[in-house]
């Protein structure tokens, strides 16, 4: 039986306390008819991965602005395999140099969004990987 809807968490990993991106990105999302469910600032790789397991979500998608992405997304991303969750969709968002990227993906973030990309596009990439539209 498939899902009536795209279960999202957004989350802000690390010590970054700007939030601002990830509650516009979180807000369209859930105007596209995701149900979205966001962490807050200040969590810890563990937190996110247990809110990711305890909401049975599709997609996480990690919002950082503080550089420590090369740190944080591997103990999420990891975490998320241990806990039978590895087959979340995994996006990124903030500032996140390009040079980073296809170590990211390699690492199984799916894409990488950066300042300015519409939320459109967000939502339009979430839905084409989860053959939902």
């Amino acid at each position: 039986m498939a899902k009536d809807r795209i279960r999202v968490l957004v989350a802000k990993p690390g010590l970054d306390g700007h939030d601002r991106g990830a509650k516009v990105v979180a807000r369209a999302l859930r105007d596209a008819g995701m149900e979205v469910i966001y962490t807050g600032i200040r969590q810890t790789p563990e937190m996110i991965v247990q809110s990711a397991v305890q909401e049975d979500v599709d997609v996480v998608g990690l919002s950082v602005l503080s550089g420590a992405h090369m740190e944080l997304f591997p103990l999420i991303i990891e975490g998320l395999k241990q806990k039978g969750k590895g087959d979340a969709l995994v996006v990124a968002g903030g500032i996140i140099p390009d040079d980073d990227i296809p170590t990211l993906k390699q690492m199984g973030v799916k894409a990488a969004f950066g300042p300015g990309t519409p939320t459109s596009d967000i939502v339009a990439f979430i839905k084409k990987e989860l053959g939902a539209g």
